[in-house]
């Protein structure tokens, strides 16, 4: 069986969440921070033999304080992130075990995530070396100028908004950001298609949402609801058949 490592970045300002005591993914969803929400779903695999979260080192001293517990009792590693996403991921990769075949990147503040479509993802990473999740756009979309004028519409037939996990194997992973220079990138699969290397793409869900926003909180305590239960699970609940109990 392939070795996943999972890398959990949580090291951003969080401005535009704005909340004075919280940044997003140490917020309260349903009684829990969303962090550990996102963490659930990989830690419950046999796949996954390492995961490591990465957080600002200003905020070592109080996530260590509030959830120093949860890291042990999970075994999570706790990494110290950088200026930027690309620097916090890169300090996680370096700490990826040896025995590792494959890395996967989910933000910590995207706690809506099923077990089915880390499946897929997993599944199509393996087979092409670089698979992420992602929806098919279906809004309109609208370039602006700096004046907020409308300049075009965009056609949305072929795009998709990408999501997490986004999955690789660990020394394309590796070289795609020893080669990463300067140049900003907005997620980890740019870097990757920066080398030539193709990246599939895996239908997600809208309900795995990233939390931006202290209102997105709200729309994450209903996705949480409303995701497909684990194998085996479904159907299971108070009225379930009697056939389930023999």
């Amino acid at each position: 069986m392939p070795k996943f490592a999972v890398i959990l970045p949580a090291a951003g300002q969080s401005r535009r969440f704005r909340d004075q005591h919280y940044k997003k993914p140490f917020a309260p969803l349903e009684n829990r921070a969303v962090w550990l929400h996102a963490v659930d779903r990989f830690l419950n695999r046999g796949d996954v033999k390492q995961v490591l979260i990465v957080i600002s080192p200003e905020d070592r001293e109080s996530f260590l304080g509030k959830f120093g517990a949860n890291v042990a009792i999970l075994g999570v590693e706790v990494v110290d992130g950088g200026a930027e996403r690309s620097d916090s991921v890169a300090n996680a990769l370096a700490r990826v075990r040896d025995e590792i075949d494959y890395v996967a990147i989910h933000d910590a503040a995207r706690p809506c995530i099923a077990d089915t479509w880390i499946d897929d993802v997993f599944a199509a990473a393996e087979k092409t070396g670089a698979a992420i999740l992602g929806v098919p756009v279906t809004s309109t979309l609208k370039r602006v100028s700096k004046d907020q004028m409308i300049q075009d519409t965009v056609p949305r037939s072929d795009l998709w908004e990408a999501q997490t996990p986004q999955v690789f194997r660990r020394q394309l992973l590796i070289d795609a950001y020893a080669r990463r220079g300067r140049e900003p990138a907005t997620d980890d699969s740019q870097l990757v298609e920066r080398l030539g290397h193709k990246v599939a793409i895996v239908p997600g869900s809208p309900l795995n949402l990233k939390i931006t926003t202290r209102d997105d909180l709200r729309l994450a305590a209903h996705a949480l609801k409303a995701l497909p239960k684990p194998k085996g699970l479904e159907g299971l609940g108070p009225f379930a058949g009697d056939g389930f109990w023999r």
